[in-house]
């Protein structure tokens, strides 16, 4: 026998089975409502709605929820009346929970469905879909349909968990941009003294793997960007820029191959040794590490010219000196002195951010060029400063 029209809609046929659907108006039953319901807290546990509230946003950080979610939530568990059941339950109405998220009513209809998808809240419906409290004869709430807040409790050591990794993520994320950093400048700065100091030398493969890794390296501001898939690439093509850059300075030697004739004084070593210090003391680099001890905590060990000059040109971006500046100061000064100055310049700094020396130097970058024109002026002697400070420190 067909059935009529008005049965068509309360029954389903499966097989041989029939099976009625009810119409309550309720939600459809999902397995995250049920996972929801499943969670408990710890017998005898005690919640304040502060501890709620925090439970709440580190589930919203841990998660990365979006905005509607988090109001959403927050109102919640705002009118969580601290009641000491073992269910965290709460029955805003809708129009309530959109007076203080200021969502529509479709956007929290959305909301409250994606909430309890990711098992943060758990629904309990009355018979007719309805959120109310039951109360006693003598008006006490003893129980009440609507939402239970007992997830966000239960999963609180989930919480801390992902906020751990996420915040694990985060610094490394962090230190490969600060790597990726380093990098770029290194081999700008490479580039750069390459371009002036020995134009000779091609460095056109270098510019163009420099291109072709900045079309490739993400953007800080983009957060879904990972670093370390350049950075290989970064610091290789620093290697390949520095060690060009030092073999072609005759692999850091400031002066030529020793030569069989005898040569007067005045050859270029010599010049570049004492050129730009007024008081034509020799500089050696056993003075400026004893001077300035700050090249140590940098990490370098300066026992040779070599060692020295390497050291000024690396710590120049400590200082806030310009390429230019450094540029400068190797022309009229030599690279020795103007690394010598470089250092200088730190260990000055460092005391004045230590307290060990009154508080000048404002712009280090600025005061380190200002140095440069007083030596090449001959009116400032690197040397005689640097002894000065090695016998202060002596004493």
């Amino acid at each position: 026998m067909t059935p009529i029209s008005g049965e068509r809609s309360r029954f389903a046929f499966f097989g041989r089975v029939k099976v009625e659907r009810v119409h309550s108006g309720g939600r459809p039953l999902t397995r995250a409502a049920l996972a929801g319901r499943r969670r408990a807290l710890d017998e005898g546990r005690a919640i304040s709605r502060r501890e709620l509230a925090g439970h709440a946003r580190d589930a919203a950080k841990s998660l990365r929820l979006r905005p509607a979610l988090r109001q959403v939530l927050e109102a919640l568990t705002a009118v969580w009346g601290e009641q000491p059941w073992s269910r965290l339950l709460v029955w805003p109405s809708n129009d309530r929970l959109c007076e203080k998220t200021g969502l529509s009513e479709r956007a929290l209809r959305y909301a409250l469905r994606d909430l309890v998808a990711l098992e943060l809240i758990a629904p309990k419906d009355s018979a007719n879909g309805k959120r109310y409290a039951i109360r006693a004869p003598d008006g006490t709430v003893v129980d009440a349909y609507g939402f239970d807040l007992t997830p966000l409790v239960a999963r609180a050591g989930e919480w801390a968990e992902r906020l751990r990794l996420l915040t694990a993520e985060v610094e490394r994320r962090r230190r490969s941009f600060d790597l990726l950093t380093v990098c770029r400048r290194a081999v700008a700065e490479a580039l750069h003294g390459l371009a002036t100091h020995h134009p000779e030398i091609s460095i056109s493969d270098l510019v163009a793997a420099r291109e072709a890794l900045e079309k490739s390296s993400p953007k800080r501001s983009r957060a879904s960007e990972d670093p370390s898939l350049v950075i290989d690439g970064w610091s290789e093509l620093r290697e390949m820029a520095e060690e060009r850059f030092y073999q072609a300075g005759c692999a850091g030697n400031s002066c030529g191959h020793i030569e069989t004739d005898n040569e007067p004084p005045s050859d270029p070593c010599s010049k570049v040794s004492s050129r730009g210090d007024a008081g034509g003391t020799v500089l050696h680099p056993g003075l400026v590490a004893a001077a300035c001890p700050v090249a140590g905590e940098f990490g370098f060990e300066i026992l040779t010219e070599p060692d020295l000059i390497d050291a000024g040109r690396s710590m120049r971006g400590s200082i806030g000196a310009h390429p230019s500046a450094w540029s400068e100061a190797c022309e009229a000064l030599g690279p020795l002195h103007a690394a010598a100055l470089v250092v200088m310049v730190a260990q000055l700094h460092d005391d004045e951010a230590s307290g060990r020396r009154k508080s000048e130097i404002r712009n280090p970058g600025g005061y380190f060029r200002h140095l440069v024109r007083l030596c090449a002026e001959g009116r400032y002697s690197v040397a005689a400063e640097l002894m000065t400070m090695r016998r202060r420190r002596m004493t």
